[in-house]
């Protein structure tokens, strides 16, 4: 066995995220009774400045006792405290996304996380050859329990990191920028604050597929058009006042109308594509320019953060150039200016100067979400680290073959006092471990233990180990196989077919680590012998490693007929007062002992 790497310091004690989160926690919650008290201070404040101007006007109108310019003072004075107490809302609303960031991270560290936070199941893929089996997706699965992704380009990102294994050097890449991002709390909390909003997460995906696409308009002919189109109109329109003939005033406004009328079709599609993305625009606006703003020095989040700058500006003041011609849009609410807009072509404008911005820079917009989703993620896997302190990065290898070697592994979605540990080794000479025991022994939750964990390790996370190197590899797995009434497939034939992909895998680029959970036992014990180790030995002389369970002893022979490529581990179990006890720990050889029949004579059956 390759002797590993001391585990990394870790930067805090097993108690400070604890503290850490309950004190933020504490402070958002002061925070909002803070905003409370002043919510309804400022909402009686109204009311008593609108009882005044019912008083000052009862008097000026009625009475005639003062002058009606004193109405403009509580006039006044209600606008202001309508600004503040706007204001004072939107503050309490992100002290409330502050409270609901760090009740689920307390939720997480105190295992109680199941059933929080979104579940990533719509990632989820059938015919994928590891995800069902090591509940990466769906109700208390990876995801789930590590994700603190607010976009939908977040969680893709995520999600596919889990969905496939990085190569060495990326995965480096990203643990370095994990590793920095663990202590940086105030942006991780920012970038899920600022990306927080109402229903479903920000859909950064649906604005850049609308910021790539264009409209059949002659812009170098149309702009410069409505602009002159524009301004005859509105001398028009006050040479009218001043007594110019009415007939040149119509025929503008007719010229004008035509215009407007040639592109009304393509313009109205602009404006109200773009109205539907205001919310999403200002969003990504913030988040870009918060990550712009922060310093970093692990190199895969210099380079991120540097694809955000060019030559002339930043991404999120090339956003904030088009939010403010959405912004401009909303003038033609305003009654006053309403008729003026009508005259000017405003609309068409702004729909021509929005469609302006999309040819010069909407290219660009999908790499900058992209950098967005890959902050998202990186942060996801910061936060996981940050609230797990005993977890380790495990040590990439890429030289000597495929390889997992792991001290004092336990599953990463057990809670903590749940947990036990084992130790793992597989590579070199050794390239197959059969785990026989009984049910519920552990011998399914090891093989999901170890696989979740290198997951988390390809991905670029923290493990629950206390040390561990790997190789990056290709994941191939047996544990959750179901047959399918529609399809007309049992179980047996479910399973044979995903084997076959699993050893089409294994004649991958890349060499597979296999789980196979009680091989071939839909079928009689001959055949389930002679076809399990051949499929295993297949998926040896492929290069392949991994793991093998049974319950059924006769094939602890697969192991004895493959050493020392191959050898046998138990899990143990005793019948004590009525019940069936596990320790859940792995042990060489084969397990000797069967408590079945005591187990069913517990139940009440007789046997």
């Amino acid at each position: 066995m390759t002797t590993l790497p001391d585990a990394p310091n870790v930067p805090h004690s097993s108690a400070w995220p604890h503290e850490e989160y309950t004190r933020r926690l504490s402070t958002a919650q002061e925070a909002i009774a803070v905003l409370d008290r002043r919510d309804m201070a400022l909402a009686n404040a109204r009311l008593l400045v609108f009882v005044v101007a019912g008083l000052v006007a009862l008097v000026s109108f009625w009475g005639g006792w003062i002058s009606a310019w004193w109405l403009a003072l509580p006039a006044l004075a209600f606008v202001v405290l309508v600004w503040i107490h706007g204001r004072t809302a939107r503050e309490r609303d992100r002290d409330a996304h502050i409270v609901a960031i760090y009740e689920r991270g307390l939720a997480r560290i105190e295992d109680r996380w199941i059933g929080t936070g979104r579940d990533g199941a719509n990632f989820s893929r059938e015919d994928h050859l590891y995800a069902g089996d090591l509940d990466l997706f769906g109700r208390g699965s990876l995801f789930q329990r590590i994700s603190t992704a607010v976009s939908v380009t977040g969680e893709s990102t995520l999600a596919s990191w889990l969905l496939a294994p990085a190569d060495a050097a990326t995965i480096r890449l990203r643990q370095e920028a994990v590793e920095e991002l663990i202590l940086k709390l105030d942006l991780r909390q920012d970038l899920i604050d600022l990306a927080q909003g109402m229903g479903e997460p920000i859909d950064l995906k649906a604005l850049t597929a609308w910021c790539e696409g264009s409209e059949a308009i002659p812009l170098p002919v149309a702009r410069p058009a409505a602009v002159v189109l524009g301004l005859v109109g509105l001398v028009a329109a006050v040479g009218w006042f001043f007594g110019l003939d009415s007939r040149l005033v119509l025929a503008a406004l007719a010229v004008e109308g035509l215009f407007a009328f040639w592109l009304m079709k393509p313009c109205g599609r602009i404006l109200k594509a773009i109205e539907q993305r205001t919310h999403d625009l200002a969003r990504l606006t913030a988040l870009l320019d918060r990550i712009e703003r922060e310093t970093f020095s692990s190199p895969r989040l210099v380079t991120l953060k540097d694809s955000l700058f060019d030559a002339h500006a930043t991404a999120s003041s090339r956003i904030q150039t088009l939010w403010k011609r959405v912004d401009l849009l909303q003038w033609r609410r305003n009654m006053l200016f309403a008729p003026v807009s009508a005259v000017l072509l405003w609309g068409t404008q702004v729909a021509m100067a929005v469609e302006a911005w999309r040819r010069h820079s909407g290219r660009q917009v999908a790499g900058w979400v992209a950098v967005l989703g890959e902050f998202e993620a990186l942060s996801s896997l910061a936060a996981h680290a940050f609230e797990n302190p005993d977890a380790v990065f495990p040590e990439i290898r890429e030289h000597g073959g495929p390889s997992v070697e792991a001290l004092g592994i336990g599953h990463p979605l057990l809670a903590a006092s749940k947990c036990v540990r084992n130790d793992v080794s597989l590579g070199g000479e050794l390239r197959a471990l059969v785990v026989s025991g009984s049910n519920m022994s552990g011998k399914s939750t090891l093989l999901r233990a170890v696989g979740t964990n290198i997951v988390l390790a390809l991905a670029g996370g923290k493990v629950r180990a206390t040390r561990m190197s790997v190789t990056p590899m290709a994941i191939g797995a047996t544990l959750r196989i179901q047959d399918s009434l529609q399809e007309g497939k049992s179980r047996f034939y479910a399973e044979i077919l995903r084997l076959r992909q699993v050893v089409d895998l294994a004649r991958g680029e890349l060499p597979l680590f296999f789980l196979l959970d009680e091989i071939l036992h839909g079928t009689n014990s001959h055949d389930r012998l002679a076809g399990s180790s051949s499929v295993v030995r297949g998926l040896i002389e492929l290069g392949a490693i991994g793991f093998v369970t049974t319950h059924d002893l006769a094939l602890a022979e697969v192991a004895e007929r493959l050493a020392p490529r191959a050898a046998n581990v138990h899990f143990e179990d005793h019948f004590e007062d009525g019940q069936m006890r596990f320790d859940y720990r792995m042990k060489p050889g084969v397990v000797r002992n069967s408590n079945a029949l005591a187990l069913m004579r517990a139940v009440g059956l007789e046997v």
